[in-house]
């Protein structure tokens, strides 16, 4: 594709007049080397040889079809914009566009959109692409011309400025410091041979197609570009082809005469007849000699590739070399050579002779000017003078005291004879005035005193507030002051600041609150006699502060260990968010209050608080209850010691979680309780909370142990029901609902005042997001009691629910709770400068030294003694052929899949665990995944197997499953073998009627789900389970084991958990053991556990 058209006057408007003119040269002298064309962002660009020894690059912007189609125009040459190079871009791409052959050199024809290349007859020679191709015959040789010139003498009748000659040797040694050098090319004559002016000027070499050999030309274009800042001779006189050699700035200079003499350009005077040489280098020094009659003489010294030469006939180039002249006979020599000069170096080169310095002026000198010269310029001193040694450096340091605490501090160097250097900007080469190591020993020890004390960065600028001012004031500022080098300058009215440095003196008092449920906390810490205000003290150590500033200008450090303990005992104590009317301790967190007063020097607790504290202390020494007078029955020690702590929460009320081992009769001791505050005179009723399946276990065990309290079960809505709740309520002693009515009735019974509220099974509230929760918190109840066997079963957040219901001041924030101890106990999270085992271990002991009040839990291996043994056996079934064909094949799939998942696994956690479901019903039976499957089940075939010896021994048998699906299967089976049974599911009515037909009779096995019959029955009547599929929380289990191996089991029990071998049901047993040791950790010893359920347990299932 080629590039529009554009109008030869568009682009004569877009260079100056000069600029096209020169640009149409380029272009007619096939200076275009490369030419393209790109139609999606209209760039025309290219490339043109300029002076330069590599092409210049061109972009064009086009509006085709504009007024003015030329947007924008630029080029890497000086110029940059509108210069000569895009004019013959713009005329070759016209030259392609038109069919019209380009000029020799110039670009062909582009390609759409990408650079072109040159079309094979302009393309290089061999020789060219050798590079050693020999000059054409006709091209012409340059040389460069350097020459003395000279301002001639100014007439009195003329004007304007001095003419510019040839110096000859007789106008030098009149007039020295009239000379300056002058640059120009010269060109080899034709006919003589001999070097003369010629053609050649710098206009002319610069010129593409010139007559010049291509280097010599590029080498002389670099020159002018290196020189192209210094004005010609044209201000002093009409010859505008010289450049002045004196001002010439560039360091490139050096470089570009050394490469001359191998491209062959030789350096000459005029008319070839005064040899120029290039040195090596020089190096310019001063030298201070005693003055006649006093003061000193100050002199340049130089000295040419190491020989000293005479200064007077030396010259400055800029501030990178020098050139020295020399007179011999009609003869003038020249010299040039690089050098470094220092401004005052220059200034002597330049004086007619030693410059003087009068003796009344050479204190000065030697004080303030000497040293700053004799860090830029080497000295030689002359006889009988002696260099003074240089004086050191200052830092001055400006203090300036601000009200509020507040201090300013500027540091600058002083030198004698400078402005003040801000401390910290460049020295040594960049300010050659300055003494670099001088000032690196006076400013490590500034900042080393700072370093010392402050943690804030020290700078030339620095402002200080708070304790970081009372800190420098006291420590930093006088270890400056008795510094060498260092001069303080203070302003201002310092503070008088004071540091304490005693141990903090700490007492706490709690004072009764007009809130039942919270006392007013109060902490005083004295250090040397200094009491602190709390407030600020306590933000301080909330914030982690490492020191405090008090009002009197007194400060001291919090980092102390008794500090550090009562800024935990306080982030615990509250929120900060929810502790905003002070400080505040909840009745609940008696065991708190016993760490306040092992940190303490002192504690006064209110009365009511001393009194529950003493008690709760150890639930050990909880004070015996009298025995309900009217109870049928004899509590065992263990139910006595229950029927007391409960008793006494009562008495306190505070609530508590009951949580005994499945069977040890939690029931009974909370019947105990409240007929014991029936006879103490209580008259609202309490209220029972439990499952579905085991309002009537409550009826007849209150009929049972209670029949004088008056039980009435809510076993309907209020709005189904024929006798309302606000109408049984006066009437009983005890309402027993379930969880379903408590959420679907919340208004009706959140709206009665209970004595108590009793939630049995109480995990079936352990989510805090679910309406039961909510409902279950908002009851109103002088206490709340929780029943369950496994107050916790996947994670520490469940215990906090049931807690937040019992006791909901002891962790009043949720997210604190997961900060403390969820996360560094169950995830491992532990600060950086803790570790890991101590930090959870202690973090563990907390949380079971905090709950143990308000938490009790027996075993039955530890209370039980009487109760006959549990022998737990896993039996592993090998799946037969085919079982295993159809378990593998799917799990090959579902693993893929699920592994894919786990990087979000919340976003996906339904997907992820209904693959996990299916590997597990494979497992049981290939017709749980697809009826139509001929497979036999391998696990119903061990299990009938196993049965029938049972049976045939007159054993009675449990067996329990996660899917009802399953529990068909296991029925059909049941039913070929002859083999009677009965069952229990979500579906079954008259539940209670079911579980008496199986206690009272002689059928001999009990098929039960284990969400429907796994908790809240008594089945002592069965001596065997069978667990046919594990579940990955083990208290489910537990509990359904319970069941049968419970007081009043007279035989031993024996277990059988049957897991299919080489599938997931195996590696769910190795995640039922985490979580039994995290249940073990809390509730049962100091075992430490793992994490929860999380990616890596799942990717763990799926595993080969």
């Amino acid at each position: 594709m080629r590039s529009p058209y554009v109008d030869p006057e568009a682009i004569r408007r877009q260079a100056d007049g000069g600029g096209y003119d020169r640009g149409v040269a380029y272009y007619r002298g096939g200076a275009v080397e490369k030419v393209a064309w790109d139609d999606e962002t209209g760039i025309l660009s290219a490339e043109v040889r300029g002076s330069g020894s590599r092409p210049y690059r061109c972009a064009v912007r086009l509006a085709p079809g504009q007024p003015r189609p030329i947007l924008s125009a630029r080029c890497t040459c000086p110029m940059q914009v509108n210069c000569k190079h895009t004019v013959a871009a713009l005329l070759a791409a016209n030259s392609i566009t038109e069919g019209r052959p380009t000029p020799a050199g110039s670009a062909a024809a582009p390609a759409a959109g990408r650079p072109s290349r040159m079309p094979e007859s302009a393309g290089p020679s061999w020789r060219d692409v050798l590079g050693g191709a020999a000059p054409t015959g006709d091209a012409v040789a340059l040389a460069l011309c350097v020459d003395l010139r000279q301002r001639g003498r100014r007439q009195s009748s003329a004007w304007g400025p001095r003419r510019v000659e040839a110096a000859t040797p007789r106008s030098i040694l009149e007039r020295p410091h009239d000379v300056v050098v002058g640059l120009r090319p010269f060109m080899r004559s034709a006919s003589t041979g001999a070097w003369v002016k010629g053609s050649a000027s710098w206009d002319a070499v610069r010129r593409p197609g010139g007559p010049f050999l291509a280097a010599h030309a590029r080498w002389f274009a670099e020159l002018h570009s290196i020189a192209r800042e210094v004005r010609s001779l044209t201000t002093y006189s009409d010859l505008a082809d010289w450049l002045v050699l004196d001002t010439i700035e560039s360091s490139l200079l050096w470089h570009h005469l050394a490469a001359a003499p191998t491209l062959g350009i030789p350096f000459i005077g005029t008319s070839g007849r005064r040899p120029v040489r290039l040195a090596g280098s020089a190096h310019a020094a001063v030298r201070i000699d005693r003055a006649p009659g006093g003061g000193l003489l100050l002199a340049p010294q130089v000295r040419i590739d190491d020989e000293p030469v005479d200064a007077a006939s030396v010259r400055a180039i800029g501030a990178t070399g020098i050139y020295r002249f020399a007179v011999e006979g009609e003869e003038v020599s020249l010299v040039l050579a690089p050098a470094a000069l220092d401004p005052r170096t220059r200034a002597l080169l330049a004086a007619d002779g030693p410059v003087p310095v009068p003796a009344e002026d050479t204190a000065e000198f030697w004080q303030e000017h000497a040293p700053r010269l004799a860090r830029r310029v080497p000295i030689e001193p002359g006889e009988g003078v002696e260099m003074p040694a240089p004086p050191a450096p200052a830092l001055r340091l400006r203090i300036a005291h601000r009200p509020n605490d507040h201090v300013e501090i500027d540091a600058a160097w002083v030198y004698a004879g400078l402005a003040p250097m801000p401390i910290g900007s460049a020295g040594g080469q960049a300010e050659p005035d300055r003494d670099p190591e001088g000032e690196a020993v006076v400013e490590a020890a500034v900042v080393g005193a700072w370093q010392a004390v402050l943690d804030e960065p020290f700078s030339a600028a620095t402002s200080l507030e708070g304790v970081a001012a009372a800190e420098f004031s006291v420590h930093v500022l006088p270890a400056w002051e008795a510094l060498e080098g260092v001069r303080v300058e203070i302003t201002g009215t310092p503070r008088r600041y004071r540091e304490l440095t005693g141990s903090p003196h700490i007492s706490v008092t709690t004072v009764d609150s007009p809130d039942p449920d919270w006392f007013d906390l109060g902490v005083i810490v004295t250090i040397d006699g200094r009491r602190i205000p709390f407030t600020p003290l306590f933000t301080a150590l909330s914030q982690r502060r490492r020191k405090l500033l008090l009002a009197d200008g007194g400060y001291f450090s919090i980092a102390h260990p008794a500090l550090d303990r009562l800024r935990e005992l306080i982030d615990e104590a509250k929120d900060l968010v929810e502790w905003e009317a002070g400080p505040r301790i909840s009745r609940y967190q008696l065991a708190l209050w016993s760490d306040f007063e092992d940190l303490a020097d002192e504690a006064e607790p209110a009365l009511a608080w001393r009194a529950a504290a003493a008690a709760l202390r150890d639930v050990t020494r909880v004070p015996a209850a009298p025995p309900p007078e009217r109870l049928r029955a004899t509590l065992r020690p263990y139910q006595r010691a229950g029927y007391d702590w409960l008793a006494f929460l009562w008495q306190h009320r505070l609530g508590g979680i009951l949580a005994d081992d499945m069977g040890l009769g939690k029931t009974l001791q909370v019947l105990a309780l409240i007929a014991r505050t029936r006879e103490t005179g209580e008259t609202r009723p309490f209220l029972v909370v439990a499952p579905t399946s085991v309002l009537s276990t409550w009826a007849e065990e209150a009929a049972r142990f209670a029949p004088h309290l008056r039980v009435h079960v809510a076993g309907q809505t209020s709005g189904r029901s024929s006798v309302p709740l606000r109408e049984a309520v006066p009437l009983a002693d005890v309402i027993v609902t379930s969880y379903t009515l408590l959420r679907l009735d919340e208004d009706d019974y959140t709206r009665v005042e209970w004595a108590g509220a009793v939630l049995d099974e109480a995990q079936f509230a352990k989510n805090p997001q679910t309406r039961v929760h909510r409902a279950a918190k908002a009851l109103r109840a002088d206490v709340r009691f929780a029943l369950t066997g496994t107050p916790l079963e996947n994670s520490l957040t469940e215990l906090w629910a049931l807690l937040s219901i019992t006791s909901p001041g002891l962790f009043p924030s949720a997210r604190r709770f997961r900060e403390e101890y969820v996360g560094p106990i169950e995830k491992g999270k532990v600060p950086e400068n803790q570790e890991g085992g101590a930090f959870r271990a202690g973090r563990l002991a907390r949380l079971r030294r905090r709950i143990h009040p308000l938490v009790l839990r027996r075993t039955k291996e530890v209370v039980a003694a009487d109760l006959p043994p549990k022998q737990e056996q896993h039996l592993h079934i090998e799946l037969s052929p085919a079982h295993r064909a159809a378990y593998d094949t799917t799990l090959q799939r579902e693993r893929q899949k699920v592994l894919g998942l786990l990087d979000d696994l919340d976003r996906n956690r339904f997907i992820v665990f209904r693959s996990l479901t299916l590997l597990r019903m494979l497992s049981l039976s290939p017709r749980l995944v697809d009826p139509a499957s001929t497979v036999a089940s391998s696990k119903l075939d061990a299990l009938l197997g196993h049965l029938a010896e049972v049976v045939a021994e007159g054993h009675r048998t449990l067996v329990f499953s996660q899917f009802t699906s399953f529990l068909d299967i296991v029925a059909e089976g049941l039913d070929a073998a002859g083999i009677a049974h009965t069952r229990l599911d979500g579906a079954t009515r008259r539940r209670g009627e079911v579980v008496e037909g199986f206690r009272a009779g002689d059928t001999p096995v009990f098929l039960i789900s284990l969400k429907a019959g796994g908790f809240g029955l008594t089945l002592t009547e069965a001596d065997y389970v069978f667990l046919l599929d594990p579940w990955w929380n083990p208290a489910a289990e537990a509990q359904a084991v319970d069941r049968a191996h419970r007081i009043g089991q007279t035989r031993t029990v024996m277990v059988y958990r049957l897991i299919a071998a080489g599938t997931i049901e195996e590696k769910v047993m190795a995640l039922q053991e985490r979580k039994a040791r995290l249940f073990r950790a809390v509730l049962d010893d100091d075992d430490l556990f793992s994490r929860a359920l999380d990616a890596d347990d799942i990717r763990a299932l799926l595993e080969p």
